[in-house]
């Protein structure tokens, strides 16, 4: 049941198309499918670094690139693929992020070097630049704002810390069964029958206003200079920070991102009308997300690293060993999507925030010979419910006081600010930490116990920068306007 072409490409507008009432829960289970699928490949990989390092003989430092070209692509575009959703269709969209996932997906499980896997984790992340927002703009056009659409968010909310945890335990599964290539090749029958089956199960829908022209150019410049800060960042390590290279390509970065700044404002229908940060609390949201996303990916990050090459573990027990994290995740979103509807949503962001810097903190003192029942699990079990119950909050104040037409601007907005933060966290706590490598590979020598305490100490450092990043979210989460509980208004979050 979509609108007719002729109306959408003959019209200057074309009426916003919802579900009603005919199966919102099959329409919500396939769009969080869609929308785990882009999560997941976030942390998939995770688990299986060190094989792919050894696999591909990529060097420890380029290593983060096969986690950060995914978010970096993703972050780049995924307001164009907003943008686009809301004029040329959300299910259309969707269908093509589907189909672009899937082949990238195939490219990156046949990949033979560095160079392939990396351009094809890219273009994966071109797809989900597409899936994420086209699905979750059409779950707010599909629930009505109010506790409706805010059990549905905090499903959403849900699926979105679930798919990071669930990635590293089917990352381990893979890599120690059919190979590491799996964890790429499982993503193609599923993102091409999504594809199929989408007109079927979703509604087409499209903003009132329809746009005939794209910020492409935006899309471009604003991803260009992502990858390059991105990139520069973490050839840190072996430049340095005062080198002339260093120095070049950050200035560059800043040139991109000042022409970014300029288009935006001269365009006829800029990439993020810079108006919608107004709404406070979105713009608040949207930091605090990005802080949030950069603590949790240098968790998944360096956890994986820390228990395969300090504790020892295999990619099936290390993958296993996150278990009950995607369990606590679960039931922290569960309480905070309840919570949320009976008090304000600022204590309920802040209590997990809290919580959540508490295992970082836990993991930054993990001994070399840490024991999973009571070093390792006891901060996954902390951090994992922090993670849980700050999702749904989020969530909710990203779309507070949008407008419908909007929806899909406000989806890329917080997906962006997700993605980019954790590809620029992983970066940030990777560049500072790997940069003590060689003095501590000098320090360590052929002693195996000094071996184990270098790399110990490089992951300490990581843990740490990811704790002060959940540390600045509660700050910055402490300036979000008075949320009012979702059932007591008709707005969700409200600016006191």
């Amino acid at each position: 049941m979509s609108v007719p072409d002729a109306l959408v490409s003959r019209g200057r507008t074309a009426p916003e198309v919802t579900a009603g009432p005919r199966h919102p829960g099959l329409i919500l289970a396939f769009l969080c499918v869609a929308g785990f699928m882009t999560f997941l490949d976030v942390s998939i990989v995770n688990v299986a670094l060190p094989t792919i390092e050894r696999g591909l003989n990529i060097s420890e430092t380029y290593l983060q690139y096969v986690v950060t070209a995914y978010g970096t692509v993703l972050g780049g575009f995924l307001l164009l693929g907003g943008r686009l959703a809301d004029t040329v269709g959300r299910r259309r969209i969707l269908q093509a992020g589907l189909v672009i996932f899937a082949l990238a997906s195939l490219v990156a499980g046949l990949a033979q070097g560095s160079v392939m896997l990396i351009v094809a984790r890219g273009l994966q992340g071109l797809g989900s630049a597409f899936i994420a927002p086209a699905a979750l703009s059409l779950l707010t056009n599909v629930f009505p704002e109010g506790p409706q659409r805010a059990r549905a968010l905090g499903m959403w909310g849900a699926i979105s810390g679930i798919a990071s945890v669930v990635g590293v335990i089917a990352g381990g599964l893979l890599t120690e069964g059919p190979g590491w290539r799996w964890i790429f090749f499982i993503n193609v029958p599923i993102g091409l029958a999504a594809a199929l089956l989408a007109p079927a199960i979703v509604p087409e829908s499209r903003a009132d206003e329809q746009r005939r022209r794209f910020d492409t150019v935006g899309a471009i410049v604003l991803t260009a200079g992502l990858v390059l800060l991105i990139y520069t960042l973490g050839q840190t390590v072996t430049d340095g920070w005062t080198s002339a290279r260093t120095i070049v390509s950050l200035a560059i970065v800043a040139v991109l991102l000042l022409v970014f700044v300029l288009i935006e404002r001269r365009t006829r229908d800029p990439l993020i009308p810079f108006g919608i940060f107004r709404l406070r609390t979105l713009r608040t949201a949207n930091l605090t997300a990005l802080l949030m996303l950069a603590t949790l990916v240098t968790l998944f990050f360096f956890a994986s690293l820390f228990m395969q090459q300090v504790l020892n573990y295999s990619p099936l027990r290390t993958g296993l060993s996150y278990v009950p994290l995607a369990i606590i995740v679960s039931v922290g979103a569960g309480v905070s999507s309840k919570l949320v509807t009976k008090v304000p949503g600022n204590p309920v962001l802040i209590a997990g925030l809290l919580f959540t810097t508490v295992g970082l903190l836990m993991l930054w003192r993990l001994p070399i010979h840490a024991d999973y029942l009571t070093d390792v699990l006891p901060a996954f079990l902390i951090g994992g419910v922090g993670l849980g119950m700050a999702f749904v909050p989020l969530q909710v104040a990203a779309f507070a006081g949008v407008d419908k037409r909007d929806s899909g601007l406000a989806a890329g907005l917080i997906n962006t600010s997700q993605e980019a933060g954790g590809a620029l966290g992983v970066a940030v706590a990777a560049t500072i930490a790997f940069s003590r490598i060689p003095g501590l590979v000098a320090w360590a020598g052929n002693d195996p116990v000094r071996i184990a305490q270098a790399r110990a100490s490089v992951f300490h450092e990581a843990f740490l920068i990811g704790a002060c990043f959940a540390v600045a979210a509660v700050l910055v989460s402490l300036m979000l306007p008075v949320m009012r509980p979702v059932a007591q208004g008709e707005a969700l979050p409200v600016a006191a």
